[in-house]
């Protein structure tokens, strides 16, 4: 196995473990993911992605699913105007609106094509407002987040070269002055 192979794989198991050890994720929670893998090997966003990085990121997912039975969603790249990966299921449960495409390395991203071949019965929806989220290399996940994300600060912050940003989101506090909000 490579060196950055070995580095990804050890990055994913803190990232897990950090998201694990925590409250911020909760049974049947949307979790978006944003990745490039161009980026965790280095390399410019969108010029060089391998599936092989994001079947190693995939399965250390499904370990942070299995963990917490939260729901896995996963966002295209810019081409396909950041459309979601999820299971079928998920859409239904949610009910999200399904558009029709099928994610490809050059027009979706690596890992939202690896996602749609991995998955039971995979759909591309077109927006989705989730729990919580890490955005891998960049890649902008906030307008898939409900309101109001809070981002969290994680020891591991990166995988491979990609820098990585969390997030979960709370209800928006509202009543002003005079309200009382539980602690």
């Amino acid at each position: 196995m490579s060196t950055l192979n070995e580095q990804v794989m050890n990055d994913l198991n803190s990232i897990v473990t950090e998201w694990t050890s925590h409250s911020f994720l909760n049974k049947d929670d949307l979790f978006v993911i944003g990745c490039s893998t161009s980026e965790i090997a280095g390399e410019q966003i969108g010029t060089s992605g391998s599936e092989d990085l994001a079947g190693h990121i995939f399965d250390a997912l499904q370990t942070l699913t299995k963990k917490t039975g939260i729901h896995l969603v996963f966002q295209c790249c810019e081409h396909l105007n950041r459309a979601l990966v999820v299971e079928r299921e998920t859409m239904k449960t949610y009910g999200l609106e399904e558009v029709t495409v099928v994610p490809l390395p050059e027009a979706g991203g690596s890992m939202a094509s690896y996602a749609y071949k991995q998955m039971k019965d995979a759909v591309v929806v077109e927006s989705v407002q989730a729990h919580a989220g890490m955005d891998i290399g960049d890649t902008m996940i906030g307008m898939h987040l409900k309101n109001v994300a809070v981002p969290l600060r994680f020891k591991q912050q990166s995988i491979g070269h990609a820098h990585v940003t969390a997030a979960r989101t709370r209800p928006k506090l509202i009543g002003g002055s005079r309200a009382s909000y539980p602690s």
